[in-house]
């Protein structure tokens, strides 16, 4: 393998193998490295179906691929090497051209991939949606305090009966209020203006905040990586995003309270593609994790966009200024959630060398 060759395979966002004509393993690249939680050495020579267990006619696949000397596709396959979970993966297998039976295998976790697909829809509905609120919110401000004062007039001449009928007016005229100046500052968030950033110190800044207030009946848990390197992002809306999403927990928890999992890792895995087609790592970690009843199935793929809310009276803007922050920040947010387990997992970019130094 030539100089150009080795970067090319060293820069391959997502995991790949080389398998030789009597499916040995050849070699793997740092992403299948990081994914397969196995060093290439450790790989090295060693029969792919010894080493892998992949839930998927692979043998077939290879047959077909030395015949035809075409690629194949296989879609949801379960992968793993025997230490971990399985992950459900879609998988393409190509000839390698020019060296007759050789093969490369590259894998594609599926959970990336659905979530950026849906993600990626989510976020042009939510700009179209809050884009048509703001419209809209000077208009609806208007008549709205023409409502809560005619009550309020109407209110002094009635009796206990009748002021009950007027009060719930001008309570929910206040609520609506409220509401349409939620979603004037959702679409008036100033961009971020980025600094090198510990996210341990926002986190731990969260976590105090929050336990002295609306989750004073949780219990907290972290587990912080020490050796994590700085982001660089606006601090302060950074804090907001970990703060609604601790807000999120303690209310899903009620009264009974329960337990909120702080975890940060370092992941090299993930890469988020620009407009521009080039590719930018997200491998700072932060997960949020509670034990609550988890996200109402009907509303789970929907989470993160706008007036979608799972509790009564919830506006639905918490989860979607999360993302909208997250995605201000080139970062990334996603949310796995079953009863009694759920996850946010917010992914952000490395600071610049030059701005650790400054």
């Amino acid at each position: 393998m030539n100089a150009l060759d080795a970067t090319i395979w060293a820069s391959l966002p997502m995991p790949a193998l080389l398998i030789d004509g009597e499916d040995l393993i050849i070699d793997i690249n740092p992403a299948a490295e990081q994914f397969l939680n196995v060093s290439a050495r450790g790989l090295k020579d060693a029969p792919i179906f010894d080493r892998l267990a992949i839930d998927a006619p692979l043998d077939e696949a290879f047959r077909r691929v030395r015949t035809d000397l075409a690629a194949l596709f296989i879609n949801t396959a379960e992968v793993s090497t025997g230490a971990s979970p399985p992950v459900s993966c879609n998988i393409q297998v190509a000839p390698l051209l020019g060296i007759p039976g050789h093969v490369i295998v590259t894998l594609e976790p599926r959970r990336i991939a659905d979530r950026m697909g849906r993600a990626l829809s989510v976020k042009s509905a939510a700009k179209s949606a809050i884009g048509m609120a703001e419209m809209l919110a000077h208009e609806i401000k208007n008549p709205l305090a023409g409502i809560a004062g005619a009550a309020q007039l109407l209110s002094m001449n009635l009796t206990n009966g009748d002021l009950e009928l007027t009060d719930l007016i001008v309570a929910e005229t206040r609520r609506i209020n409220a509401l349409v100046d939620q979603v004037s500052q959702f679409g008036n968030l100033r961009p971020p203006e980025r600094k090198v950033v510990n996210v341990h110190d926002l986190l731990d800044r969260a976590r105090k905040s929050a336990a002295v207030g609306y989750a004073a009946h949780m219990t907290f848990i972290e587990e912080y990586d020490p050796s994590l390197p700085p982001t660089y992002v606006d601090g302060d809306q950074i804090l907001q995003v970990f703060l609604n999403l601790l807000k999120n927990a303690a209310e899903a928890a009620g009264k009974g309270g329960g337990t909120i999992r702080l975890r940060t890792f370092y992941d090299m895995s993930l890469r988020l593609r620009r407009q521009d087609g080039s590719g930018a790592p997200l491998p700072l970690q932060v997960e949020i994790v509670d034990d609550g009843p988890g996200l109402p199935p009907e509303i789970a793929a929907e989470a993160f966009e706008p007036f979608v809310s799972g509790r009564e009276n919830g506006t639905g803007l918490g989860l979607a200024l999360v993302s909208k922050i997250i995605s201000d920040h080139d970062g990334w947010v996603t949310v796995d959630s079953v009863p009694g387990h759920t996850v946010f997992r917010i992914s952000l970019p490395l600071a610049p060398k030059q701005t650790e130094q400054t």
